[in-house]
């Protein structure tokens, strides 16, 4: 790997020696990654720029909105509606879809995007981030509807997050694979630190909220329990349990040492297939993780191969090494047989 390739040269070699994205999509990408150094400098504040706290009101899923929640979500859609890359956003933050004004010809893609993950820990200083997800304008498209968004995730063109954290860490994938770029500060742009990420098919780690246990499906009681047997059970082997309660943070974990990553469905609410959202965080996080050699189900089957019936629709999630999704999702395949 060269040092010191900014996160803009790597997209234009993608752009004109991979031939993996169009210039539109390049252009866009940069106005994300401009985005999320703005959120960053809001986070990095924390009380001292007023940011911190509720902001006394809720999303379209009746969760209390932090302010950060809220002003993450204007600076994503501020700097994407005057660039002419996009056609419409869609963000978990909102109800229904934002057209972009028609100041330039219509762009050709569809951004969606969870503009603060992990809100819960914004207040504790844990890390949080901005999950992002693109896909292209059905062709023909012109008045573009709430439809246009429902793509299965196997569609995206574009997929990424950026984790606030000791350092601030942009990953990407447009199809080729998983790229790290972290910002510095002092130049104001984003570096690549790693390329061809890859995840380690095996692990002895699994994060998930332990809290819910009593609530779970049996197929995921049979895994944790053989989990927390350890040497003397039939895995033959000590596990981890990590748990930070914010998927970005979670999956960057997985991306950089391996692991799986489990937010099941429950009984809490049985008649909710799951709690994360397909399309703003399962989607794109899946992805990621299969480009980088991992695997994503719903305990299942292939997330990306979910239709989405609506915007907000919600999913249960299994996702990180490849041999340890696969075992869960064959005990949830064997309880329906």
């Amino acid at each position: 790997m060269t040092k010191n390739i900014s996160l803009t040269r790597y997209l234009v070699e993608q752009q004109r020696l991979q031939g993996h994205i169009p210039s539109q999509l390049r252009l866009l990408l940069e106005v994300v990654a401009r985005a999320c150094k703005g959120i960053s400098q809001a986070v990095n504040k924390g009380a001292l720029g007023g940011v911190l706290g509720t902001a006394g009101s809720e999303n379209v899923q009746g969760e209390v909105q932090k302010k950060l929640d809220i002003i993450a979500n204007e600076v994503l859609i501020e700097a994407n509606e005057w660039g002419g890359h996009l056609a419409a956003m869609a963000s978990e933050e909102m109800d229904s879809i934002y057209v972009v004004p028609n100041r330039y010809p219509q762009g050709e893609y569809l951004l969606l995007f969870d503009p603060l993950d992990g809100s819960s820990n914004i207040d504790v200083n844990v890390s949080i981030g901005t999950i992002f997800s693109v896909l292209k304008k059905p062709e023909g498209s012109t008045a573009i509807e709430e439809k246009d968004f429902l793509q299965a995730g196997s569609k995206q063109v574009a997929a990424g997050y950026c984790v606030y954290g000791p350092q601030t860490t942009l990953v990407l994938t447009v199809g080729d694979g998983v790229a790290m770029f972290t910002l510095d500060r002092e130049q104001g742009s984003f570096v690549l630190t790693e390329e061809h990420v890859q995840i380690p098919q095996d692990t002895q780690e699994f994060a998930i909220n332990m809290s819910n246990m009593r609530h779970w499906d049996e197929p995921v009681t049979r895994y944790i329990d053989e989990c927390l047997l350890g040497s003397d059970g039939p895995r033959g082997k000590n596990f981890n349990m990590r748990w930070i309660a914010s998927m970005v943070a979670d999956v960057h974990r997985i991306l950089t040492r391996g692991g799986v990553f489990l937010y099941p469905w429950d009984k809490r609410e049985p008649e909710k297939p799951g709690k994360l959202r397909l399309m703003y965080e399962a989607n794109p996080m899946s992805w990621l993780i299969e480009q980088a050699g991992g695997a994503s189900t719903n305990g299942r089957e292939r997330i990306l191969d979910i239709k989405p019936s609506k915007l907000h629709e919600r999913v249960s999630v299994v996702l990180g090494s490849k041999n340890e999704v696969e075992r869960v999702t064959r005990f949830h395949l064997e309880q329906k047989g």
